[in-house]
């Protein structure tokens, strides 16, 4: 077995037992944001999603207190520039797979802070799945240009970012929470974000 085939098993094996969170059948972790930087009024928040389901999941929505507006984003390439735009039919977890909200793709989007995130700090995040199941996990707040969880036992390998630090994530089950997550949303892609 090679280096980056041990790596995919043990991130696969990773998200699949040690995952603090599992809400409609979805193992939930990795859950951090960046630090706020300067007068910054938004940010944005990312996790792993694994579905080892034989069928799809949706992941409607989210919602948080530390922000006016919690919305799920992607990034696009628009006449050669990043944008971002809001996604109104959340995300697709595909049967088998994994989907991670990072830096440069899918991502929680936090906007209207009502304070600054500051590194070391954490906040509570809840997400709607497609078959009413809810679960909050505890976001961290690592540095300002962060651009992975950091925890990753394999960093040359694309699966393993971001993908191993769920028994500290002191995930929650939660139900019928909801929000509104505002009009859509279109902005140029930003360093605070």
């Amino acid at each position: 077995m090679n280096i980056k085939t041990l790596c995919a098993t043990l991130t696969v094996a990773s998200i699949l037992f040690t995952s603090s969170a599992i809400a409609s059948g979805i193992d939930v972790g990795h859950a951090w944001a960046r630090a706020s930087a300067g007068p910054a009024t938004s940010g944005g928040a990312y996790l792993t999603l694994h579905n080892p389901n034989e069928h799809d999941h949706t992941l409607l929505s989210v919602a948080s207190d530390v922000a006016k507006r919690v919305e799920l984003h992607t990034h696009t390439m628009s006449d050669g520039m990043m944008k971002m735009r809001k996604l109104d039919g959340g995300i697709l977890i595909p049967a088998g797979q994994t989907v991670m909200l990072q830096p440069g793709g899918y991502h929680v989007m936090l906007m209207g802070l009502h304070a600054p995130l500051i590194e070391g700090s954490s906040f509570p995040l809840t997400l709607s799945f497609d078959n009413g199941k809810d679960v909050t996990l505890t976001v961290k707040v690592r540095t300002a240009t962060a651009m992975d969880s950091g925890m990753s036992p394999c960093p040359d390998h694309a699966m393993g970012h971001g993908m191993d630090q769920g028994m500290d994530q002191g995930m929650d089950h939660v139900a019928d929470h909801g929000a509104d997550h505002g009009a859509d949303h279109v902005a140029d892609h930003g360093a605070d974000h």
